[in-house]
């Protein structure tokens, strides 16, 4: 399920189990502060601050995560829904490779659009090449 913001992501939770593993960053997080009914399992490199929604367990932790280690969390938390951020890079593939192998849905609010004028390339030899400048 794809969504344009964190507001719309909790909107859908309804729609699903009440155990979610939130990983959408610590900022994020009052976006989900007005659900009832959840049981949040969010992870964060930092401690996230308040608000936070109710019955919210944190854990600190700091990727790369292997599927391994994301179908162990799923399976040991419980795991009904998963929602996280495009990131725009590997870091989340292992999540949804595991949510995916357990057969769970994902909530995956989409990166904003980049402000007018903005371009962006895939890779660093075309932002050198952008830049004038030869990959030494």
């Amino acid at each position: 399920h794809m969504v344009s913001s964190l507001a719309a992501a909790a909107d859908l939770l309804p729609r699903f189990g009440p155990r979610v593993f939130l990983t959408t960053g610590r900022m994020g997080l009052s976006a989900f502060a007005h659900l009832t009914g959840r049981h949040f399992v969010v992870r964060s490199v930092e401690a996230p601050e308040p608000p936070m929604p109710p019955h919210t367990e944190v854990m600190l932790a700091r990727g790369p995560f292997t599927v391994e280690d994301e179908t162990a969390l799923l399976s040991e938390y419980l795991v009904d829904v998963v929602v996280t951020k495009d990131s725009g890079g590997e870091a989340t593939a292992a999540k949804l490779t595991a949510a995916r192998g357990l057969g769970l849905p994902v909530v995956v609010v989409r990166r904003p659009p980049l402000p007018e004028g903005v371009t962006a390339v895939p890779d660093v030899p075309q932002a050198l090449a952008r830049l004038g400048l030869s990959p030494t």
